[in-house]
This record gives C-alpha cells, sequence and structure tokens, in this order.
C-alpha cells in the first residue's frame, strides 16, 4: 500500500508523493515559549514525530524543521494584545530573552523525556527579522501590502485565494469578532505583518516603516521558506492554527513567490481534560513537568499515541493507568524476549523458527498498513499489542530460537522504537522504562492501601502511607480515589 496522509487543504485524504523523490521537506510550527509546555504540546510534537520517523521508517530522507517563536506573538492571537514573551517578562521581572532561555530549555528537555526527536532546525524568529523585513519589503513592493502608522498590513483583497485553507470567506469574516479592528486598516480581515511598536516595548528592531517588530503569521513563512525552499512537502500544526494563523501563511507566501507554499496540510486536534477543553482559564491547565512527576515520560507517550492525531485526546488518570500498564505489557514481552536470548541453553534454532518468521512479517504488514492509512497509530499499537500476546504464548509454549528471538526484537525495536517511539534499544535501564514500573508498583500499592482500609486495618493503610512519605512519595485521597506525586 502507498501512504496516504489527509489533506486539510483539499479535505480529503491523498497519495503522499514529495515533491522531489525519496526527500521531504517538513515544517511544524513550534512552541510560543513564554511557559512550561503541557499536554497539548505532547499532542502535537508526539504526532508529528511519529510522522517524521515513519517517512523515514519508508525510506525517505527527511528535513524537518520547528521554529521556536520568541516574539511577535500576541495575546489575543491576532494583531492586538501583548507581546506574551515580553507580558510574561514583566510579570517575572526578567528580561524577555531570559524568559525565552529559560522556557526553551524546559520544552528541550520535556520532548527529550518524551524521546521526541530533535528537529534537524530549530530556528528562532529573533534571529531572523532581517529576512522578515525583506518579505515585508517585497509584499508592499507587489501591492499586496500598505503600510499604515508604522505598521505594514497585508491586503487580503488582493488575494482572491484567501480562506482556501480554513474554507472561510472574507466578506463572513466578522469584524471584531475577537478583538477590536484596528483603525488603520482598509478591511477588519487584513493582517498584520509588522507592528510598530510602542513606547516601552522592549523587542524592537529597526525598519522602512519604523521601530516595530514581525507579526506571528510572518514568522513562519520566513523560516520555513528560509530553510526549505518556496514550496515544501508537509506543513504541520494544531488545529486551531489553521484560521488565522496558516491561512495568513499561504496569502502572504503565495503573493511573494507567487508558488504554491505547502502541498500537503496536516493538523492535529485538541487535547480535553475529562470531556472539557485545557485551558488555563478553566484550572484545567496540566504542564508536562506536573504530569511526569506521577507518571512515566514514555507512558504519557503511549497515551498520546493511543489516539489518531486528527482525534481529540482525553486526558484522565483513567487513561493514562491503562497507557502505562500497556507500555509496561509491551516492555515486558520485551525484557523476556531478550532474558531468553542470553539464556545459555537457548538452541541456535528451533523447530518453528520458519512459522514464527512468517508470522513477524504479517504483525510488520499490518503495522505498515496501519501507519499508510493517515499515520492510525491506534491501530499500529493494537499490533504491536498483538504481537506482545502472540511473543508470550510463544515463551511460555517452549523457546524458539535464538535466530527467531532475534528477529522477534528486533521487530519489536524497528516498530514499537524506531517508528512509535516507545521502545528504546535501553529499555531495561531506561528512565522511561523505570518509570513505568515505578509506576504500576505505586498502583498495586494504592490498591493494598485501600484493601487495608476496607478491611478496617488503618496500622497498616498508615504504615503504607509513612513508608511512602519516607522515600519522597506523597499520597492524597479525593473523591474520585488516591493520587501519588514526588514531594
Amino acid at each position: 500500500m502507498a501512504l496516504k496522509v489527509f489533506n486539510t487543504l483539499s479535505r480529503s485524504k491523498e497519495e503522499f508523493k514529495p515533491i522531489e523523490d525519496k526527500y521531504v521537506t517538513m515544517y511544524v510550527c513550534g512552541p510560543t515559549v513564554y511557559d512550561h509546555p503541557h499536554i497539548g504540546h505532547a499532542k502535537s510534537y508526539v504526532a508529528f514525530d511519529v510522522v517524521v520517523r515513519y517517512l523515514r521508517y519508508l525510506g525517505y530522507i527527511v528535513k524537518y524543521v520547528q521554529n521556536i517563536t520568541d516574539v511577535g506573538h500576541l495575546t489575543d492571537n491576532a494583531d492586538q494584545g501583548e507581546d506574551k514573551i515580553e507580558k510574561r517578562a514583566a510579570s517575572e521581572r526578567v528580561d524577555p530573552m531570559q524568559l525565552v532561555e529559560t522556557y526553551s530549555r524546559s520544552y528541550f528537555q520535556d520532548m527529550d523525556a518524551l524521546n521526541v526527536l530533535r528537529p534537524d532546525i530549530s530556528p528562532r524568529a529573533s534571529g531572523h527579522v532581517p529576512e522578515q523585513i525583506e518579505l515585508v519589503k517585497t509584499l508592499v513592493e507587489k501591492g499586496f501590502a500598505y503600510e499604515a502608522d508604522g505598521s505594514v498590513y497585508f491586503d487580503v483583497s488582493r488575494f482572491p485565494s484567501y480562506g482556501k485553507l480554513s474554507g472561510k470567506k472574507v466578506d463572513e469574516l466578522e469584524a471584531g469578532a475577537r478583538v477590536e479592528v484596528a483603525a488603520e486598516k482598509r478591511h477588519p480581515a487584513d493582517f498584520a505583518l509588522w507592528k510598530k511598536a510602542q513606547k516601552g516595548h522592549i523587542l524592537r528592531w529597526n525598519s522602512p516603516w519604523g521601530w516595530g517588530y514581525p507579526g506571528w503569521h510572518l514568522e513562519c513563512s520566513v523560516m520555513s521558506m528560509r530553510y526549505l525552499g518556496d514550496t515544501i512537502d508537509i506543513h504541520g500544526g494544531g488545529l486551531e492554527n489553521s484560521f488565522p494563523h496558516h491561512e495568513c501563511e499561504i496569502a502572504q507566501s503565495e503573493a511573494a513567490t507567487g508558488k504554491p507554499f505547502v502541498k500537503y496540510w496536516l493538523h492535529n486536534n485538541m487535547v480535553t481534560v475529562d470531556g472539557v477543553k485545557m485551558g488555563k482559564s478553566l484550572g484545567n491547565f496540566i504542564t508536562l513537568k506536573d504530569a511526569f512527576a506521577r507518571r512515566a515520560p514514555l507512558a504519557i507517550r503511549y497515551f498520546v499515541l493511543t489516539s489518531h492525531y486528527r482525534s481529540p485526546l482525553d486526558f484522565s488518570e483513567t487513561a493514562i493507568e491503562a497507557a502505562e500498564k500497556g507500555l509496561m505489557r509491551i516492555h515486558a514481552a520485551v525484557a523476556s524476549v531478550r532474558k531468553a536470548l542470553s539464556a545459555t541453553e537457548t538452541p541456535a534454532e528451533g523447530s518453528g523458527d520458519a512459522e514464527a518468521l512468517a508470522r513477524l512479517d504479517e504483525f510488520r504488514a499490518r503495522f505498515e498498513e496501519a501507519m499508510d492509512e493517515d499515520f492510525n497509530t491506534p491501530q499500529a499499537v493494537a499490533v504491536l499489542s498483538d504481537m506482545v500476546r502472540w511473543t508470550n504464548s510463544l515463551l511460555a509454549d517452549g523457546a524458539p530460537g535464538r535466530k527467531a528471538l532475534e528477529k522477534i526484537d528486533e521487530c519489536f525495536l524497528r516498530l514499537g522504537g524506531d517508528v512509535l517511539g516507545i521502545i528504546t534499544d535501553k529499555l531495561l535501564t531506561d528512565e522511561g522504562s523505570g518509570g513505568a514500573l515505578e509506576g504500576s508498583l505505586m498502583e498495586l500499592l494504592i490498591e493494598l492501601r485501600a484493601k487495608m482500609r476496607s478491611e478496617k486495618n488503618f496500622a497498616g493503610a498508615d504504615a503504607v502511607r509513612k513508608g511512602l512519605s519516607a522515600i519522597g512519595v506523597e499520597l492524597k485521597d479525593g473523591p474520585e480515589g488516591t493520587t501519588w506525586k514526588r514531594s
């Protein structure tokens, strides 16, 4: 089967054919680094990490660019409001670039913990301001943009296909639907390419229109074209950014170059918490560091993969617990295979090796079939779970030969490791594996303590709590049960 991807631009699944045979250019909108990463970031960047991994598994040479937004992203996600970086820096009383360094490191630390591969290039918006000014100048010269009181806006009336990604019509865009429309705009839908820096604005650069800073949309166009060319194969990002962010990227890029900007647009869906959209204002915002304090990072990654990237992902303790147990079963099966491989009595070949190798081919084919259908990771994880059950049965019935065991181990690493990223070659000592074991042991202790309490053995239950407290683990009893965290 050929790989098929759902292209938001065409609203359909298409066979994936890169612009240049065997080479893939891919850009994904990176984080705005003004806070620690949260579960929503895990959903997005694990999903696109698997896209990159699977393309490389198929033999493609992928050049992957993911930016760091460190200027120009306003609090209203539009043309009005405060710069998110400056606002947070002011509240913490630090320099904006100091804030950027802190949260950039935090982002990469959390992504490393999730076993997300580093992008080939991680450009910063602030490092590409000269190129952004040049793009604005080009758009002004071509008549697609206009200057107004030190700011420069893109004139959407000059780009008839504006709205082709989101399906929105310019005439239907309601003025001031989210924020007050800037008075200097010719049309409410016109968007900022360059913003005039008001008095006291720290992040500013000199330009032909005076001191100012780039618009959020402009940055991604410049950085993607700078490193990947005028037309790229894949552009990924959150579904909530399809409009206005990605729509504006298309308009300004294609207006400047006269070429298609992106061939395939891939969008991941949002994260909810117990069925409610995650958000700071709702108080259900969960940082990855808080999640890692209670669950193994690889369990979080496994949890993300149990949902298709285009489907919503509902975060709950029950779902995370199930994911952790599923991950442990996979890790335990690989550990059993390696234990059999290390046993001196294991023969070089077994009588059932030929049949075992044929079954491995079936698992691999099913796995690839799932991934070829728009990166269907839930189905791919299900195939891996079937392989775990088969492996356990095979080992229980009698040790297969060393040759078959090596192929089983290789298949686990190739599918579960290289593609899904939930198995590492250092499985038995890996932090993620150890964390998953820790989580499972904690659940057993919590169940044991609950049983003691139900039997009115309060002394025993209290001893469990005190013992865990002595090693830095805090238990908290609530209406939905007992939870734990490292204190």
